[in-house]
């Protein structure tokens, strides 16, 4: 693979997993593990020591959650994304990850393909939100105590930055996007910065939200 390797810090209180993890996230492939972190009271000091692209994230540790450390990784200036590690019954802690600034979430029983896929988009300034959980998620992201953007929001939006929201929406990167639509990456940036000035997100996680939200985009079943 050519360029230089994306740099990933791994959090997970379990061995057997980092373990796993590490075998997946192979140098080969373009990935290089710097660090590894057993609490989430140790990631402040491992990004500090490592600079890593990417944190993948577990969020169920005994000291300090992964949500806890997303929320204090999000205080610093040039953190790098998170990537959270789930199952299906963390819905509740992942919500809150996400409005701690989580740039998104892979099963922990995601084939490797799909990780890999995950940290690629992550490390690039995308988002990764899995449909299948998605729709769960919501119900407690829509439950917390912040103000949702408003259902005209979407009024606002040109006929073609809806249809870059959807596909947000649907986890595309920019440049799947641009193929989609037949535009250039350039334009899928610039259409995605309107969206988040207008919709008032702050970031790409957001509004993959928005888009399940207001019906842009469906959740799958199971």
């Amino acid at each position: 693979m050519d360029g230089e390797p994306i740099r990933v810090l791994l959090v997970d209180d379990q061995e057997l997993v980092r373990s796993g993890l590490r075998r997946i996230l192979r140098r080969k492939d373009g990935f290089d593990v710097v660090g590894e972190c057993s609490d989430g009271d140790e990631v402040a000091g491992a990004v500090a020591a490592h600079s890593p692209d990417v944190v993948v994230m577990d969020l169920r540790m005994k000291r300090v959650s992964g949500m806890e450390a997303t929320r204090r990784l999000g205080t610093r200036d040039g953190a790098p994304p998170v990537l959270v590690l789930t199952t299906f019954s963390d819905d509740d802690l992942l919500s809150e990850a996400l409005r701690a600034g989580a740039a998104g979430f892979v099963l922990k029983d995601s084939p490797a393909e799909e990780l890999i896929r995950a940290v690629r988009l992550v490390a690039a300034g995308d988002a990764v939100l899995d449909p299948a959980v998605t729709g769960r998620v919501l119900h407690a992201y829509r439950a917390a105590p912040v103000p949702a953007a408003s259902p005209v929001a979407t009024q606002r939006l040109t006929t073609r930055e809806v249809d870059v929201l959807a596909l947000v929406g649907r986890g595309l990167s920019n440049d799947e996007i641009a193929a989609e639509l037949v535009i250039s990456t350039v334009t899928v940036k610039s259409h995605i910065g309107s969206i988040f000035a207008k919709l008032r997100v702050r970031d790409r996680a957001a509004a993959i939200v928005f888009a399940f939200d207001h019906g842009l985009v469906r959740p799958r079943q199971g």
